[in-house]
């Protein structure tokens, strides 16, 4: 089991780098007591279970529960699960003006100016940055920029291909998916509908697959689009997107969308990713 303790100050960007995580397929909970990391732990590592990669938020939020993280973290150690500590921090200037456009109250701030709150936040969590295992000034950081430090400092290549693919085959009679993000109109290859023998069939069945691929123009298609993924891929996960649907279609959602959408989960499997395939209209009248 991986755990990563995602700490720091307030205004740093922790909710930030536990949404990084979670679209990694880390299991996140925010605001956790110190105290119950170490049943956390026992939980998560019982036989059977599938959360192999968990990203714990613990900060002054919590208010004395957070006195007992060192406990909580020698605990660990004494029973071998290895851990992270991720400390994010920013400049008071960067801080206040985050607070000032958010409108959001200080945890410490019950009283008096923000920069008092966050002089007395950086005293109390001296220690634990003191341990931290990587340490990140978020100041002159964006967004985009902050999940790139995630993902090179923590997933350091456990999540090869963290995008995830989901690739459907639809017919446009029944309508476009409209969670597509890009859409392909495969309705210029020659229709096996309109052969009695291949009518009746599926992209799925061997007749229909060969009727499809076999052709120049199939060819000629899958050799483009593979050269399109391999440079739209990579740039959509440097912009930091999570999710890719590609969506396939065809007059009716049959015959022609299923093969090519078979063919380029193989092209793409190839490539290294995980894909998600559906073929929504595949038995439809």
């Amino acid at each position: 089991m991986r755990i990563v303790i995602i700490t720091g100050l307030s205004g740093a960007g922790r909710s930030e780098t536990m949404r990084c995580l979670e679209d990694a397929g880390y299991f996140c909970i925010d605001n956790l007591p110190s105290s119950l990391i170490q049943n956390l732990a026992h939980i998560f590592s019982l036989p059977g279970s599938k959360i192999k990669r968990v990203a714990l938020v613990i900060d002054v939020r919590s208010g004395d529960y957070f006195d007992h993280l060192f406990d909580a973290l020698m605990a660990l150690k004494r029973e071998e699960i290895g851990y992270q500590i991720l400390f994010l921090e920013a400049s008071d200037q960067t801080l206040v003006k985050r607070f000032k456009e958010t409108r959001r109250r200080h945890p410490l701030a019950t009283t008096g100016r923000i920069v008092d709150a966050i002089k007395e936040e950086r005293k109390r969590l001296s220690a634990v940055r003191d341990i931290a295992d990587i340490v990140i000034d978020t100041s002159n950081l964006t967004a985009r920029e902050l999940h790139e430090k995630i993902a090179e400092t923590i997933l350091f290549g456990v999540e090869e291909k963290k995008l995830q693919i989901s690739v459907i085959s639809f017919g446009y009679k029944f309508g476009i998916p409209t969670d597509a993000d890009l859409v392909l109109d495969v309705r210029f290859l020659p229709n096996p509908y309109y052969l009695d023998r291949l009518r009746p069939k599926s992209g799925k069945d061997q007749e229909v697959y060969e009727f499809v691929v076999q052709r120049p123009e199939t060819a000629r298609f899958f050799e483009l689009f593979r050269q399109l993924l391999e440079y739209l891929i990579p740039q959509y996960e440097v912009e930091g997107k999570s999710y890719l649907t590609i969506a396939i279609g065809c007059t009716g959602g049959r015959h022609r969308s299923v093969v090519v959408a078979e063919e380029l989960v193989k092209i793409m499997r190839e490539m290294g990713y995980g894909i998600n395939l559906v073929h929504r209209d595949i038995n439809k009248k």
